[in-house]
């Protein structure tokens, strides 16, 4: 797994952005594919997610998962739930410890936060919908409601695809100069007419820095970039492969 240097310089907090090597998992899943919602063996599923939870420090069912929708919508986790029964949101807040807060991506952006003052942890699935709506903020606000506070908060943004992979049409650009003005400048010309370039990451760590937060870190990784390290949704898509494999990206509160 991966990981970054403000985090893991935190005392009492564990977390990873976990890459695609190190599983069970065979084919276009190969080979730590966390993803629930995947076609892959469940049981394969299992292992590589009791292999992320050792890597953490949990037991397995404390690596916690949501049902991902591309919303600003955040739980707050205060003990381990049924995966098949999973919360439909973006985003999980905790002050438990070792509760691993699990979000999925395959190009989309995850984002980690703690408090280590106030021992507030948050973990965030921050697609351009997501990202756009408010997810951020919000995960943001649901940690502020457990006691942590934005001036103590450190945020690192995990893997995803980058700008120079990522194209998209005029109508996502028209609707983000609708929804956010000034954000013209996380896009680019495309090759193709009426299309641009988008800048997920740097638009996501703009949110964080607006929002308030003092410290933040991007790994700077691509997804669709590195078949051998990463999964990616658009890889796959532009590869007609029947579908794909899912990272899990997860912070804890040690205990």
């Amino acid at each position: 797994m991966l990981q970054a240097r403000s985090l893991a310089a935190l005392p009492g907090i564990r977390h990873g952005f976990f890459t695609r090597a190190g599983g069970v998992s065979e084919g276009i899943y190969q080979s730590l594919n966390g993803g629930i919602g995947s076609n892959d063996t469940p049981s394969k599923v299992a292992e590589n997610r009791t292999r992320m939870a050792v890597a953490l420090g949990v037991t397995a069912d404390r690596l916690l998962s949501l049902y991902q929708i591309h919303s600003p919508r955040v739980v707050v986790a205060e003990a381990p739930w049924d995966l098949a029964n999973r919360p439909h949101a973006d985003a999980m807040v905790t002050r438990v410890p070792q509760l691993a807060l699990g979000i999925g991506t395959a190009d989309c952006g995850p984002v980690l936060l703690a408090d280590p003052q106030a021992g507030v942890i948050g973990a965030a699935h921050a697609g351009w919908r997501g990202a756009l709506t408010g997810v951020i903020e919000a995960t943001i606000e649901a940690m502020e409601g457990l006691a942590a506070d934005r001036k103590h908060m450190v945020a690192a943004a995990g893997p995803m695809i980058s700008q120079r992979n990522y194209e998209v049409g005029q109508d996502l650009l028209d609707r983000f100069r609708e929804t956010d003005p000034g954000s013209d400048r996380f896009f680019k010309p495309a090759e193709r007419r009426g299309h641009a370039m988008f800048d997920l990451p740097g638009y996501i760590v703009a949110r964080l820095k607006r929002a308030g937060i003092p410290q933040v870190e991007e790994l700077g990784l691509c997804t669709y970039a590195d078949p051998a390290q990463f999964y990616s949704y658009r890889r796959s898509t532009h590869r007609t492969e029947p579908d794909y494999g899912r990272h899990i990206n997860a912070i804890a509160l040690a205990g």
